[in-house]
């Protein structure tokens, strides 16, 4: 037995001094190393018997010279004995040896230990054995009994982790890894298996999902700060981007390229568009994913160039940047030539909610090719004229092909002419201007007048170029169109692109500190022999005078521990700047509550005092969208939303297409998402008077109200209930606001109805109940504001109309109908999920109501929600909710359309008879009335009967009109 004891360290005795204190003995390591290195047997057995540290590095040491060709095995080739080696590495020799191979500097061109590591795990064998590894610690600490926190996985997990994103950081890992495996590649059918395992574990998102879930775990446990990168897909989609670029810059034979293109198609699943790569790559990639590639890049130059609000032409450097890179993507191909043509002219492409600025860029890209820009300003004019297009088109897609039609006729008119001219000469331009001028929607008309004075000017002298002697063609937007034809963008560096700003950090000079209260001076007792008396008036209460409270009054000191006061206490934000901060800080519970409570009022006080509200718009609004309930306040997504209703209110041009583009682009979840519906829903009405804050009554500065007290002697009637609101009194918002504001409209809309059915005593069953009212108002639920009376005579002032329509309600549909379209099956399935549908359905009738009867926009308006809400027909299939927001949309649809139902049949016949046909069959197979049914089939059955009863009197009255005999109509 003597000889398996080896001695570690000596200690020498001193027998002269028996008090002398000896030192501990210290480890050493064994100077010399029992492997061998005659086999891959011999490894295994050393590696499996826990071996010391100098013969767990003489054996990678032996397996590095394998994989050098010093002798026959090699450990990145698949073999049985080289996963048993790498099984052992990964599951018993990183746990015990990691932090000890790293100790020296933790860098791995420094230490040649931990590149002895890394080089023999570099095999896809290896970096599958670290994921596989992970994924397994990982539900071994979720099912640990003791928890998380207490599980033995988690220590082992950190370590693997740091594992991974060593072995796969620099920038050539792909290329060595699959040098590494060349030597296997003889046999073919091996190969392609080898090939595809390569390619699924590099670019096949496994690596980002284990890590993303293994990190969750780490910060949830609190083992590690620290935040790797192989868990964020973003730098993982870079990281892969740049392997990709070295790759191919070094090695560009056939095969390599090929496996590089296989490599880029499986990585545009990722969802991150951080590639660049050159054209010949792209050629190697299957159509499909070309055009998957041109429009993830088109999308990924939308959201870098700058957007402007004024439609300024002056960020030149950035598109042209832009177009450079689009003209790189291109190159010489003529299908990736196809698809872009095809972005700019398909009905559902062109960038649609997009800034101008994508579409000078991708214009600009084919300029120098006189046959592509042809047949895009050919496309375009055809387009423009089509009578469906004209009518059943969003009209946010329509103007987006307008500013190409027109950016591709400058263009065509610098390079020939002559074919302008003959193209205003045909057939196609003169029919498309004549029913432009015949639509009836306004804002078809307004692009029609527009195109055709701007392409007359080209082609046409001074004395001859047509005019329509109309305001609005000389209005500031209607100029900034016809500017157009003269913008010639170049193709340029892609420099401004790739300079990235990084957010200002606050400076620590302009960080107020918190000053300490002066102590107030207590006035001595006066000297002199004056008696002062307080004289109380009987007829006024001075309610304005808070008294202070007591200096004792504070819960806080109460505390029997003293340690646990908190002194420092943050005050309430007074600027934006110190807002966003106070909501940047999720770790302080304090800071968040007081940011909630302080937003609504803040930001409408700011919103018309400087710049602050206009500057940080978006970032307050991201801010409050992303945020999540970490402390669990009370009353928080009300204040949440009264947030974003305030951030709208006071920029609603600019925020409403903000909210409206993030709800369909944005990365969030479906309660998210169901929250900036109910905030464009909820903001839209205030906009246009239906609902007064509490808040912005709040907000108002004191120089701009007198005391109460002051203020009942010059006020001479009291306001209305609907606007009236008392700024000591802030209602929290019911968290069915929508809901309740839908059942109002609903029951003014069939109240009507129901009081002709009952005394006429005829119709269907569910419109002769005595208690029609009482029922379909749940009293339980929360009173809305809404209107009381018949909303349909009320008028709208024009400019707020147009805000409603343009910011808020036809980026919505517009939008909504292009990602019906889309090829994107996940966006869809996200917007056909019933509760948003539902929630979204509503909000489009909430806001189309809110714009009124006199909004210029109504018949365009009233095309896009009927051909959405006629849409949606399939997913009512069982479907309760979403039923009954379809026939709320209806309603509110018909009761804004009230006075003109003659012009509805004439334009919408068609939507007419489909409505009437699908309402009675939703009639029928509703169950309803006292017989059974639930509440919500009940109110489903009656919203259908009253539809089929206006519709039905429409189509009696207008018979002749929809079956299209104009005969003997006056």
């Amino acid at each position: 037995m003597e000889e398996l004891l080896t001695p570690v360290g000596q200690v020498k005795r001193q027998t002269e001094d028996l008090l002398t204190i000896s030192e501990p003995a210290k480890v050493t390591r064994a100077s010399k190393s029992d492997f061998k290195g005659a086999s891959p047997e011999e490894a295994l057995e050393t590696l499996k018997h826990q071996p010391s540290y100098d013969e767990l590095i003489s054996v990678l040491g032996y397996l590095r010279q394998g994989s050098q060709g010093n002798h026959p095995f090699d450990i990145h080739q698949p073999s049985p004995e080289a996963a048993q080696i790498i099984h052992i590495l990964v599951t018993e020799i990183v746990p015990n040896y990691w932090e000890v191979i790293k100790e020296s500097t933790g860098k791995e061109h420094k230490n040649p230990d931990l590149r002895l590591m890394l080089d023999c795990l570099l095999s896809v064998t290896g970096i599958n054995a670290a994921i596989t590894f992970i994924k397994a610690l990982t539900q071994q600490a979720k099912n640990d009994p003791r928890g998380v926190k207490q599980s033995n996985a988690i220590v082992i997990l950190c370590s693997l982790m740091d594992l991974a994103s060593h072995l796969l950081e620099p920038k050539d890992r792909l290329q060595t890894v699959w040098q590494n495996l060349s030597p296997s590649m003889k046999n073919s059918g091996r190969a392609r298996a080898i090939r595809q395992e390569f390619i699924f574990l590099m670019a096949g998102g496994r690596i980002v999902s284990l890590s993303a879930e293994a990190e969750v775990l780490l910060r949830e446990a609190e083992a590690s700060k620290q935040s790797f990168w192989t868990a964020d897909s973003k730098a993982y989609v870079q990281w892969l981007g740049a392997n990709l670029k070295t790759w191919i810059q070094s090695e560009q034979t056939d095969d390599s390229i090929k496996l590089c293109a296989e490599l880029l198609s499986k990585s545009l699943k990722l969802g991150h568009a951080a590639l660049s790569t050159f054209p010949r790559l792209l050629d190697c990639m299957p159509q499909l994913d070309q055009r998957r590639f041109l429009t993830t890049i088109l999308k990924l130059l939308a959201s870098r160039l700058p957007t402007s609000s004024d439609k300024s032409t002056e960020d030149y450097p950035m598109i042209w940047a832009a177009a450079g890179v689009l003209k790189s993507v291109i190159g010489t191909s003529q299908v990736r030539k196809g698809y872009l043509i095809a972005w700019l002219t398909d009905a559902s492409g062109a960038g649609l909610g997009d800034d101008c600025g994508i579409r000078r860029a991708a214009v600009a890209a084919l300029a120098n090719d006189k046959e592509a820009i042809t047949t895009v300003l050919e496309r375009s004019l055809n387009q423009f004229g089509d009578q469906l297009y004209i009518k059943h088109s969003p009209i946010l897609q329509q103007e987006a092909h307008a500013q190409v039609l027109l950016l591709s006729a400058g263009y065509v008119h610098r390079i020939s002419p002559i074919k302008l001219t003959i193209l205003l000469r045909s057939g196609s331009y003169l029919n498309a201007i004549s029913r432009r001028i015949d639509a009836s929607q306004h804002r078809a008309k307004f692009l029609g007048m527009i195109v055709g004075e701007a392409l007359s000017g080209l082609v046409d002298g001074s004395d001859k170029k047509l005019d329509f002697h109309s305001d609005e063609t000389h209005t500031e937007e209607a100029t900034w169109y016809k500017s157009l034809i003269n913008i010639a963008d170049e193709i340029g560096p892609v420099s401004p692109l790739q300079t990235q700003t990084s957010p200002e950090k606050p400076s620590t000079s302009t960080k107020r500190a918190a000053s300490k209260p002066k102590a107030r001076s207590i006035p001595s007792a006066p000297k002199t022999g004056f008696i002062i008396e307080e004289i109380e008036d009987e007829d006024e209460d001075d309610e304005d005078l808070v008294p202070y409270a007591k200096p004792g009054s504070d819960a806080e000191d109460s505390d029997e521990d003293p340690t646990l006061i908190n002194r420092d206490k943050p005050k309430a934000p007074v600027y934006i700047r110190d807002l966003i901060l106070y909501l940047r800080d999720g770790e302080s519970y304090d800071r968040q509550k007081l940011a909630l409570a302080t937003a609504p009022v803040l930001i409408r006080r700011k919103a018309s005092y400087g710049t602050e509200v206009s500057s940080h718009a978006e970032e307050l609004a991201s801010l409050l969208i992303g945020i999540s309930n970490k402390f669990e306040l009370d009353d928080f997504d009300n204040l949440r939303l009264q947030g974003m209703i305030a951030i709208v209110v006071a920029q609603p041009q600019i925020m409403g297409r903000w909210f409206a583009k993030t709800f369909f682009d944005g990365d969030y979840s479906l309660s998210q998402r169901a929250s900036i519906l109910i905030v464009l829903g909820l903001s839209g009405r205030e906009i246009a008077g239906y609902e007064a804050s509490d808040y912005a009554s709040a907000a108002s500065f004191p120089s701009k109200q007198l005391p109460a007290k002051m203020e009942k002697h010059y006020v001479l009637a009291p306001p209305s209930d609907r606007y009236s609101s008392s700024p000591s009194n802030l209602k929290a918002l019911p968290p069915n606001a929508l809901d309740s504001i839908s059942q109002s409209l609903s029951q003014t809309f069939l109240a009507p109805l129901a009081a002709e059915a009952a005394d006429a005593a005829t119709g269907p069953d569910a419109l002769k109940l005595s208690t029609f009212t009482s029922r379909l108002q749940d009293p339980t639920k929360v009173k809305s504001k809404a209107i009381s009376k018949k909303p349909g005579i009320r008028s709208i002032p024009n400019t707020t109309a147009q805000v409603i329509a343009t910011s808020f309600f036809f980026p919505l549909t517009s939008r909504f109908l292009a990602a019906l379209h889309s090829p994107s099956a996940s966006l869809r399935g996200v917007l056909f999920q019933p509760y948003l549908l539902s929630v979204y359905l509503k909000t489009l009738a909430l806001l189309l109501h809110a714009a009124g009867p006199s909004t210029l926009a109504l018949p365009q308006m009233t095309s896009e929600y009927w051909d959405l809400l006629l849409g949606v027909r399939a997913q009512c299939v069982g479907e309760a909710g979403v039923t009954h927001a379809v026939l709320f949309g209806l309603m509110a649809l018909l009761d804004v359309n009230e006075g003109d139902m003659r012009g509805l049949c004439q334009q919408h016949g068609r939507e007419v008879v489909e409505t009437v046909e699908w309402v009675s069959g939703v009639f029928d197979r509703t169950r309803g009335g006292d017989q059974g049914g639930d509440g919500e089939e009940n109110q489903v059955k009656m919203m259908a009967a009253g539809i089929l009863i206006r519709l039905r009197e429409a189509v009696e009255k207008y018979r002749a009109l929809l079956m299209g005999d104009m005969i003997g109509m006056a």
